[in-house]
């Protein structure tokens, strides 16, 4: 009786040590790959805006959430994504773009190159097995190249911009009780002035891996992003990013 007492007792001095662990500060790291699809256009200005054709490209996103028990302090995320595509278009009319005028007709080679960055601040307002839902704010930063070129003649412009977009966040999460199984739904939205961005996602996810050290989660689900942007850089854009997408996260 005595040895199995001071066993159990054993087992719960080295246990705490993780469990509290768990509950001081909880890191989250994610990957996921991303099969997007993309549509729009771009320009430098606000009447000039040409429509383009995308091919489907593979991008990622990478991702680390710091939550802790600190009262009135906000729980930090970090979310990174690129948004590259390729394409090309048959102009159906005269395109100014970085000081050339690419005529109608013209076959004009194009490229995106973006990539954002979400600093995300928020709250746990529900957080168990059944039900989590967090509310915050996000800073998107967004660090862009647009690239066209004449197909024919070789002749191209290219222009960069960047800034910070501050938007709202929220997440909620269900879980399926013993069953490793959950859905979440989470997004980050901004209409202001001329400006218009939102990047949301649903996923279903499997819990593979549970255990005091280390939780593993597979992640299959879909991802939208619109990028509506009036002068910003002097860049005008309205780009949609759009697709299914698989992951993995890690909880330690």
């Amino acid at each position: 009786m005595k040895k199995r007492v001071l066993a159990a007792v054993m087992g719960s001095l080295f246990l705490a040590p993780v469990a509290k662990a768990d509950m001081l500060l909880g890191i989250y790291a994610g990957a996921q790959g991303w099969n997007t699809s993309t549509t729009g256009g771009f320009s430098e200005s606000s009447t000039g805006s040409a429509t383009f054709n995308f091919d489907d490209e593979t991008n990622t996103s990478f991702y680390v959430a710091f939550e802790h028990f600190v009262p009135l302090v906000p729980n930090v995320k970090v979310n990174y994504t690129s948004l590259d595509s390729k394409g090309n278009t048959d102009l159906q009319a005269s395109f100014d773009f970085d000081g050339n005028t690419y005529e109608e007709n013209t076959t004009l080679l194009t490229e995106t190159n973006i990539d954002t960055t979400d600093f995300i601040l928020y709250y746990e307002i529900f957080d168990n097995d059944l039900v989590s839902f967090d509310i915050g704010v996000n800073g998107k930063y967004i660090d862009g190249t647009l690239y066209v070129e004449d197909a024919d003649s070789g002749e191209s412009g290219e222009t960069a911009f960047k800034g910070i977009i501050p938007m709202a966040y929220s997440r909620v999460q269900v879980g399926l009780p013993f069953t490793g199984l959950s859905a979440y739904a989470e997004g980050s939205y901004l209409s202001f002035d001329d400006h218009k961005v939102s990047d949301f996602q649903v996923a279903l996810t499997y819990s593979f891996v549970e255990n005091l050290a280390i939780d593993m989660t597979l992640q299959v689900g879909y991802r939208d992003i619109t990028v509506d942007i009036e002068d910003l850089d002097d860049v005008y854009a309205d780009l949609g990013y759009d697709g299914v997408f698989a992951g993995l996260e890690i909880h330690f």
